[in-house]
C-alpha cells in the first residue's frame, strides 16, 4: 500500500495551485511549484508535522517559482527543476517575470531528464518532460499513488497556453498525446491551475484530443 498523500496550496496573484506530496510515516515531502510566500508556505507545513525535503519545478514561469527562494532558505533543501528548463529559469524575459515589474531568477541545484527516476527521502516520481507550454514543461508522476503533477501541461478540458515564449502548440499537444494519454485512466492529474482531473476523463472528454 502507498503511503504517500497530497495536499494543495493556491498561491500568487493568479492562483496558482502549490502542491506537497509526502509519506504519511515519515512526513517527509516534496513541494512542487511554491508559487509566492515561501516563508508562509513553509511555516505551515511545518506546523502539519510535515519535513520539506526538496522543491520540484514543473517549469519556470514567475507565477510558478516566485517562492522558490524563500522556501529554499527556510527548509535549507534543494531545487530540483527539468535540464530543459534552466535557460528560462534565469531568463526575466523567457520566464515572464520582467513584465510584471517583479524579477526573478531561479538556479535550481539539480537538473533533471526525461524518464528519470527520482528518490528524494523516499519520496519517489518519475520525470516525464512534456514540452510544448514551455520547452522545458515536465510532468510528475507517483505510478503507484495514480498521482501526476501536470504543472502548465494539461488541465481540465484544456491544455496549457503556448503564446510565451518557448510554447509550441504542436509540440504540446505531441507531448500529452506521447507522455500522459499512455497513462491509466484511474491517474489523477493535478493541474498548476484549476481543479484536478484523470487522464481518464481527459481522454474521453477533452477537446484537444
Amino acid at each position: 500500500m502507498c503511503d504517500y498523500k497530497i495536499g494543495r496550496v493556491v498561491l500568487g496573484r493568479i492562483a496558482t495551485n502549490c502542491y506537497f506530496v509526502f509519506d504519511d510515516k515519515t512526513k517527509n515531502t516534496v513541494v512542487f511549484d511554491p508559487a509566492d510566500d515561501g516563508k508562509k508556505l513553509y511555516d505551515k507545513l511545518t506546523e502539519k508535522g510535515l519535513k520539506v525535503k526538496a522543491i520540484v519545478l514543473t517549469h519556470g514561469h514567475y507565477d510558478h517559482i516566485y517562492g522558490v527562494e524563500e522556501l529554499r532558505k527556510a527548509a535549507d533543501c534543494k531545487v530540483y527543476a527539468p535540464l530543459a528548463e534552466k535557460e528560462l529559469l534565469l531568463d526575466t524575459y523567457l520566464n515572464q517575470s520582467e513584465s510584471t515589474g517583479r524579477l526573478c531568477r531561479v538556479k535550481a541545484d539539480i537538473y533533471l531528464k526525461d524518464d528519470e527516476e527520482v528518490d528524494i527521502d523516499g519520496v519517489r516520481f518519475k520525470v516525464l518532460l512534456t514540452p510544448g507550454h514551455t520547452a522545458g514543461s515536465a510532468c510528475f508522476y507517483f505510478e503507484k499513488a495514480g498521482i501526476l503533477i501536470a504543472g502548465d501541461t494539461l488541465f481540465l478540458g484544456s491544455v496549457g497556453r503556448t503564446d510565451m515564449p518557448t510554447g509550441s502548440m504542436g509540440e504540446l499537444v505531441a507531448s500529452i498525446r506521447r507522455k500522459l494519454m499512455v497513462l491509466p485512466d484511474s491517474v489523477r492529474v493535478y493541474p498548476g491551475h484549476g481543479d484536478d482531473t484523470t487522464i481518464g476523463e481527459e481522454r474521453t472528454y477533452n477537446p484537444f484530443f
